[in-house]
């Protein structure tokens, strides 16, 4: 499937989340942006309401094809990628960006790659320390309203630019995110080297590109912490958990599986007209 075009895995217009590093792997920006997919190695983005972005910066953006899917499986079975790539020209409110390198997954399969001449995945030398304990002893007040929001998209801090991955999601009224995971993943290595991210929640299940202006999302800052299943909060969050994600309740009985709590250090909603 490697010659099948980007656009014709993901979509030629579909909502993207940027990611980039404001000062040396330490500060992140994150966007939720249109993207047009020009070809298999440049990306337009659009900013409704404007960016930072520079000429030559390193920017990641999470595509996937969700748009107009609320049903998923314990799989994922949608294209999805985390397209790393280097701004080149920009507007107020666009950016051309190149790519770098990137791998189209479909289920647990790299079903496209690219990866730019020279590249080569940066080497990270950063120590893995075990994450603190969440400090919940009982379960947050639950969003009812994200019921219908299945997945978000996580951004860790991967070295030389951000890394994205999307991921089943709890959310509470109080902007805490709950996900799980397994410790031999990308996203979990990150997060135990850095125990901040972001995690974007979109309007993607019902997104049109039309109506740009009028994009619903939230873009959560995080401090991250570990929920151990010898805490009674695992439990009570399993089963929420499961009530809005069912297709994950498999995982749960696997003895590796570590439960994540991000806990809102900073929320950015889109600007409301008027």
């Amino acid at each position: 499937m490697t010659n099948v075009a980007l656009s014709d895995l993901i979509g030629k217009q579909v909502l993207g989340v940027a990611g980039t590093y404001s000062s040396q792997d330490t500060e992140m920006d994150v966007y939720v942006c249109g993207v047009n997919i020009l070809n298999d190695t440049s990306l337009q983005l659009i900013f409704p309401n404007g960016h930072q972005l520079k000429p030559n910066q390193k920017v990641t953006i999470h595509l996937d094809n969700r748009t107009g899917v609320s049903e998923y499986d314990a799989e994922l079975k949608v294209y999805r990628s985390s397209f790393k790539g280097m701004v080149g020209s920009t507007t107020q409110n666009q950016a051309i960006v190149n790519a770098v390198e990137y791998e189209v997954y479909y289920g647990l399969s790299v079903v496209k790659s690219f990866r730019a001449d020279g590249y080569e995945h940066p080497i990270d030398n950063r120590p893995a320390t075990d994450l603190p304990h969440s400090p919940l002893t009982i379960a947050p007040q639950i969003d009812d309203s994200e019921n219908d929001n299945k997945i978000g998209v996580l951004m860790t801090y991967a070295k030389q630019q951000p890394h994205s991955t999307v991921m089943a999601f709890l959310s509470s009224v109080d902007d805490d995110i709950f996900f799980i995971t397994f410790p031999s993943t990308f996203k979990a290595k990150m997060l135990s080297r850095s125990n901040q991210c972001y995690f974007a929640i979109d309007s993607r299940a019902s997104f049109t590109f039309e109506e740009a202006i009028e994009w619903n999302y939230s873009i959560i800052k995080s401090d991250v912490y570990e929920i151990p299943k010898s805490s009674p909060v695992f439990v009570q969050i399993q089963e929420l958990f499961i009530q809005k994600n069912p297709w994950e309740m498999g995982f749960f009985s696997h003895p590796e599986v570590i439960m994540y709590h991000l806990k809102a250090t900073k929320v950015v909603c889109p600007k409301q007209k008027g």
